[in-house]
């Protein structure tokens, strides 16, 4: 074999093993992506769990309010229904779209019935229902770090697909960038959900 042989033969090995290298690299920083959704998923359920004692209580004081606690229920159910299938494809952004939107009315609904509640000192007063607001409250602050651990993840993994030479890898094998979960909530919301009661 003649030298010229042996230099391409080393090159197309270098090749080769760095395009396997790439290759791992985005599937780890994939799967780390789906790993940050999974803890989102873990605190989302949290929260989902809480909405209902929390309308219970509240209903007890609010009678009258039906709509309102009607209408977070509702909103509750329509987000669940979107975490779960976000949760069998975290990577689909049209599923992690419908669930932001789901989370985003949720919040309303919830900042509603906080902000209905500000005119019941009874509620306010009841124990149950404060222990239940600060839960959920410190819920929203767990979905948020978990949020910020997701998008740090697609960050790294967007960034790391579309540097040169690995965006040939990610290219080759249809390692589409990912989008960032935005916030669900408003200022005006999440000052209505941290509320002291």
């Amino acid at each position: 074999m003649s030298v010229s042989l042996w230099v391409m033969l080393g090159v197309g090995l270098a090749v080769f093993f760095w395009a396997v290298g790439a290759y791992n690299r985005l599937v780890r920083l994939k799967n780390a992506i789906a790993n940050a959704f999974g803890q989102i998923d873990v605190q989302l359920k949290r929260r989902y769990d809480l909405i209902p004692n929390l309308v219970e209580v509240a209903r007890k004081y609010l009678a009258h309010e039906s709509q309102t606690l009607e209408a977070v229920i509702a909103a509750r159910n329509q987000a669940r229904t979107a975490e779960q299938t976000a949760a069998t494809s975290p990577l689909n952004a049209g599923a992690l779209g419908a669930l932001a939107g789901a989370e985003q009315m949720l919040g309303g609904a919830l900042g509603r019935l906080f902000a209905v509640a500000e005119a019941y000192p009874d509620l306010k007063a009841d124990q149950n229902m404060r222990e239940l607001s600060e839960e959920l409250s410190s819920t929203e602050n767990r979905i948020g770090f978990a949020r910020q651990a997701y998008n740090d993840n697609v960050l790294e993994f967007n960034d790391a697909a579309a540097q040169f030479p690995t965006l040939i890898v990610a290219r080759l094998f249809n390692f589409v960038p990912q989008a960032m979960l935005e916030s669900t909530t408003s200022e005006a919301e999440r000052q209505t959900l941290r509320i002291e009661i």
